[in-house]
C-alpha cells in the first residue's frame, strides 16, 4: 500500500507564487516541488513519480504550452493544472486542446486550485487531498 502524500510539481517564474503555493499545499498535506523554469522540471528524476503538475503559462523562454508539448512529446501524461492572469477563449481552447485538466486564474484568492487538486487527486477527510486508490 502507497501511503506517500500525492507529489505535485509546480513551475511558476515568480519566486513568491512558488513559494506562497508550496507552503499551502503542504499545509494541505501534499508534497510539493517546485522550479523556476520548465527545463528544471524535465530535468527533474521526480517527474515520473508526479501525481500533478502545475504550470504557469507565460514564463520567460519556454512557455506552459511549450512545457506540456515537451512532456507530451516524452510520454508524460500526468494531470496538469494551468495558472494564468487571462483565461482567454484562445487560451482555453489551447488547453483543452493540450489535455490541460483544469484553468486557474490568477490571482489565486479563492479555492479553484484545491477544488481542481481535489478532482484530480481526489478526497480525504478534513479538506485535505489525495490520490484515490
Amino acid at each position: 500500500m502507497n501511503t506517500r502524500p500525492p507529489l505535485v510539481l509546480i513551475v511558476d517564474d515568480d519566486l513568491a507564487v512558488r513559494e506562497s503555493l508550496k507552503f499551502a499545499l503542504e499545509l494541505e498535506g501534499l508534497e510539493v516541488d517546485v522550479w523556476p523554469r520548465g527545463a528544471d522540471l524535465l530535468a527533474s528524476p521526480r517527474l515520473p513519480q508526479a501525481d500533478c503538475l502545475i504550470l504557469e503559462h507565460r514564463m520567460p523562454g519556454m512557455d506552459g504550452f511549450a512545457l506540456l508539448a515537451a512532456l507530451q512529446a516524452r510520454g508524460c501524461r500526468v494531470p496538469v493544472i494551468l495558472i494564468t492572469d487571462a483565461a482567454t477563449a484562445t487560451i482555453r481552447r489551447r488547453a483543452s486542446q493540450a489535455g490541460v485538466r483544469h484553468i486557474v486564474e490568477k490571482p489565486l484568492l479563492d479555492s479553484a486550485l484545491i477544488e481542481s487538486l481535489t478532482d484530480i487527486l481526489g478526497s480525504r477527510p478534513a479538506g485535505r487531498v489525495r490520490k484515490t486508490p
